[in-house]
């Protein structure tokens, strides 16, 4: 990325000041040894400044003049085994949480879908070709540790389609003080003994929660996902088996339009793998809704208008219609408050055909 001073000539010292982007390993798993070469690497042949990491994810090498961008290329790939940074109106560097290595929430293989997804489009990476950035975030469970839903043009997030695995024994042991509650991490606070209707029940968002006796009680199919009973009471309570991810679409920062969030464009799908010793290929289904998305918005979206903006100009009615996407409740974040319907012709049995001039005729302006 250029970075030139507007005064070369009275702060010669930083006249360029280029910032050079890393695609970081998934999870962010370094080894000292890798860090320390690009510690050496980067006073060697820039500033000595890095940040540990830039929003986007990737390891961000700040300062460094013209003449060193071609022997920083060669260091970084040839001698470091990493690979340059998305930068531009481009797919930028995918990131993801802990996934499976570490969290045991993880609904997916978040580091294999971040490395697949990389290695499959290294040409969205490096050569700019869409109005404006694209972001791909990876959370493994609807705790979003990436915050993902809040900072990507699509986040695939983590999640379950069937029952939350309920351990009764357990809940009666959270109930009689037996376990702390949250794991532990509020431990030496004193909030009194827990209390599983206020701090459980209470705080369902959907009240799909009750207790029958010393038996907890989960409407599923009221269930949003939330996490917070999980959280509340890991020993007592787990994602359901039959697992996959959300995809969500159109966060962004308040650049042109103001701040998004991620609106749920795709439910469920499932997140598999490539075939063992392959690095790209796997994840299919994930890589059809990412396609589709690209191919509308580099038709239709206007410069520097990321998907979001794109699709909140359209309409959600209209872009689940471009991701061949049948709407279903959950799509919906309000009651309509426009009484008119538009049909389509191919709604209504019969058809029908529209003449604006017929229509002039009978309704004169």
């Amino acid at each position: 990325i250029g970075r030139y001073s507007d005064s070369p000539k009275k702060f010669p010292g930083v006249a360029h000041f280029h910032t050079v982007r890393l695609n970081q390993p998934s999870s962010k798993f370094y080894s000292t040894e890798l860090l320390r070469k690009i510690c050496d690497m980067w006073e060697k042949r820039g500033s000595g400044m890095t940040n540990m990491h830039g929003s986007t994810g990737d390891l961000v090498l700040l300062g460094t003049t013209t003449d060193q961008l071609e022997p920083i290329f060669w260091d970084a790939t040839h001698e470091l085994g990493m690979d340059l940074g998305g930068s531009g109106g481009n797919l930028r560097t995918p990131s993801c949480c802990l996934g499976k290595a570490r969290c045991e929430w993880s609904c997916y293989d978040t580091q294999a879908a971040c490395h697949d997804i990389t290695m499959t489009y290294q040409d969205e990476v490096h050569r700019p070709a869409f109005p404006y950035k694209f972001k791909i975030k990876f959370s493994g469970c609807p705790n979003d540790c990436v915050a993902a839903i809040a900072r990507s043009d699509m986040s695939v997030i983590g999640n379950w389609r069937d029952d939350i695995r309920i351990d009764q024994a357990a809940v009666q042991a959270y109930v009689n003080g037996e376990y702390p509650p949250n794991g532990g991490s509020y431990i030496g606070r004193d909030w009194g003994a827990f209390s599983i209707k206020k701090e459980v029940i209470d705080l369902c968002p959907t009240e799909c929660m009750w207790m029958e006796g010393s038996e907890l009680k989960i409407d599923n199919s009221e269930c949003t996902r939330c996490m917070h009973c999980i959280n509340v009471m890991p020993r007592a309570l787990r994602p359901g088996l039959d697992t996959g991810a959300t995809i969500c679409m159109g966060a962004k920062a308040p650049i042109l339009d103001g701040a998004q969030i991620g609106t749920m464009v795709v439910p469920f799908i499932k997140m598999t793998p490539a075939a063992d010793g392959e690095v790209a290929g796997g994840f299919e289904e994930l890589t059809e809704y990412i396609e589709k998305a690209w191919d509308w918005w580099m038709e239709e979206g206007k410069n520097r208008e990321r998907i979001g903006e794109s699709m909140q100009r359209v309409g959600l009615p209209t872009f689940l219609k471009v991701m061949e996407i049948e709407p279903i409740p959950q799509h919906i974040k309000e009651p309509r408050s426009n009484p008119y319907v538009f049909w389509r012709s191919e709604e209504v049995p019969g058809g029908f055909e529209r003449d604006v001039r017929e229509f002039r005729k009978k309704h004169a302006q």
